[in-house]
Formats: structure tokens, C-alpha cells, sequence
């Protein structure tokens, strides 16, 4: 029995200390994240713009990582892990890739996710591995190779078939919905810019100012000129005329205290950080991947 357990711990201890070796996976800050200093600012700055201009263009995302080493492990096992951590691609879609070099150790893999096997095959991303970048990692040129290759990446994935990508959260569906407008978290806040624009510059130039401003905000929340309009004509009112509304008149104690705690307090809060509220621009989509793609060295 003392055998037995002591066996077992053997065993535990093993893989813990396995477990503490591997390399911890870096949090993705950006479509290209180069633990080694080996891009440029330029070169990073100018990579992900292709890369998010593609995204936002196909839908598919493209991540890039560069590491010192994998301190041992397969890259194919470390770049699946990088992957499986970043979840880059569409959710269900699962039209992500990444492109994960270990620089110390002079290997390479490109992982695809399940979306995007059909399009990058095993052959193709090997082909692109060969042809675009390990050509150039021999001449010390990480830069060009590394953008080659994702140059290579984007036009294969362009020849496939994909759901077209979602406009921006802001965009809304193009559907305006006159509804919208009167939505309290959205509606109260005008309602009260307005009084302070008022209070500040008369009724004349705070109805111009805050109807003008109630415009902008509306179209670009809804993307609709009328939906600008009628907020911008609303707010515009309100200024005029609103003034008993928000100043508090005799008879009516503590009506100005109560309507300034319903739209400061904890309703407009939670609202505001509901609204407010985004996916990181740096983040991945919920991509799945299978072990599909293809390694390299040089």
C-alpha cells in the first residue's frame, strides 16, 4: 500500500512539474503580439492594419504570434493552445488562423480553425510556409516574411465562401425603429443635457446647441438621420420649453431632487455600462480549431 501511494505521488508530482514548465500562453493585446521584439512598432502598426481592414472586410480573423520558445513542447501542441486560449475566428463560424512562430527554437506552424480547413488545407498552408515565409526567415527578413505570409493567408481565404461579416455594434440592424428614441436610458439623458445647456446658454442658443448635439448622437447611435432629427427636435423642444420640468417650483418640494436621482442614481448607471459595454477590439470571436494546418522550421 506504502508502495502504492508513494507511486502515485511520484506520478503527481511529475506532472505537476510538467504542468509548471509549459509556456504560458500571452494574452492577446492585438492581432499581432511579438513577445521577442522582433517587428517593429511600424511593422506591428502596419500588420494589423491589413489584418483588421481584411476582418472587418471578410469577417475572418488572423492572429500573429511571435514567442522566444516553447521551452520543449511540439509546436503544434503550443500553437494549439495559443489558439484554443485567443479563440480567434467567428463563433460557429470558426473561420480563424494563427500564425505562431517559436524564434529561438526555429519553428513554425500555422493553426486554422474548422471553418477555414477546406480553404486552408494541410497542403496549402505548407505551401505557404515553404514559399512565402521560411525563404525569407533564412535571410534574417521576419518582417517580410511574416507579411507575406499573411499576405498569402488573406487571398486564400478571400476565395472562400463566408458569412458576410456583422456591421459594428453601433450600426444597429439598418432598421430604424422609431421606438428606439423614447427609451428612457437613452431619452432621460437628452432630456437632462438639454436643461444644462439652457441653464448655461440661454434658451435660444441652449435649444441650437443641445437639439444640434441630440442629432449627432442619434445618428451615429442608430446610424438614421431621421432618427437624428427627431431626438435633435426633441431635445430642441425640451429646451425651450421644458423649464418646469427640471426646476423646482413651490408646492412641489424636493421635484427637482427626485427627478435628478432617478436619471443619476443607480438606473441611468447601469444603463450607461450596459450600453457602453463591447467586445475588446483585441479580442477573439469564439473560434474553435481541430488541429488543422501545417508546421515548418528554418
Amino acid at each position: 500500500m506504502n508502495a502504492a501511494r508513494a507511486s502515485l505521488l511520484a506520478l503527481l508530482l511529475c506532472w505537476a512539474s510538467v504542468a509548471l514548465a509549459v509556456v504560458a500562453v500571452p494574452p492577446l493585446v492585438g492581432r499581432v503580439v511579438d513577445q521577442t521584439g522582433t517587428l517593429s512598432s511600424g511593422d506591428i502598426a502596419s500588420l494589423n492594419q491589413t489584418i483588421r481592414a481584411f476582418e472587418a472586410r471578410k469577417g475572418s480573423q488572423i492572429a500573429v504570434m511571435i514567442a522566444p520558445t516553447t521551452d520543449g513542447e511540439a509546436i503544434e501542441q503550443f500553437s494549439l493552445r495559443v489558439a484554443e486560449a485567443w479563440k480567434i475566428g467567428r463563433k460557429k463560424v470558426d473561420d480563424g488562423a494563427v500564425l505562431v512562430i517559436a524564434k529561438n527554437d526555429r519553428h513554425l506552424r500555422i493553426e486554422v480553425g474548422y471553418g477555414l480547413e477546406g480553404a486552408l488545407t494541410d497542403v496549402t498552408t505548407k505551401r505557404i510556409i515553404d514559399e512565402e515565409i521560411t525563404p525569407k526567415f533564412k535571410t534574417g527578413d521576419f518582417a517580410g516574411g511574416v507579411s507575406a505570409g499573411i499576405g498569402r493567408i488573406i487571398r486564400v481565404i478571400d476565395g472562400e465562401k463566408l458569412p458576410a461579416p456583422e456591421p459594428p455594434h453601433w450600426q444597429g440592424s439598418g432598421l430604424f425603429d422609431i421606438t428606439d428614441i423614447f427609451n428612457p436610458f437613452l431619452l432621460i439623458p437628452v432630456l437632462l443635457f438639454g436643461g444644462v445647456m439652457r441653464t448655461l446658454l440661454g434658451r435660444l442658443a441652449g435649444s441650437a446647441v443641445g437639439g444640434g448635439l441630440a442629432t449627432l448622437i442619434a445618428w451615429y447611435l442608430f446610424g438614421s438621420l431621421l432618427a437624428g432629427a427627431i431626438a435633435g427636435v426633441i431635445t430642441s423642444l425640451f429646451v425651450m420649453f421644458g423649464e418646469a420640468i427640471t426646476a423646482p417650483t413651490p408646492g412641489r418640494r424636493g421635484s427637482g431632487g427626485g427627478w435628478s436621482g432617478g436619471s443619476s442614481g443607480g438606473s441611468w448607471s447601469s444603463g450607461g455600462s450596459s450600453s457602453s459595454s463591447s467586445s475588446s477590439d483585441s479580442g477573439g470571436g469564439g473560434g474553435s480549431f481541430g488541429g488543422g494546418g501545417a508546421s515548418g522550421s528554418w
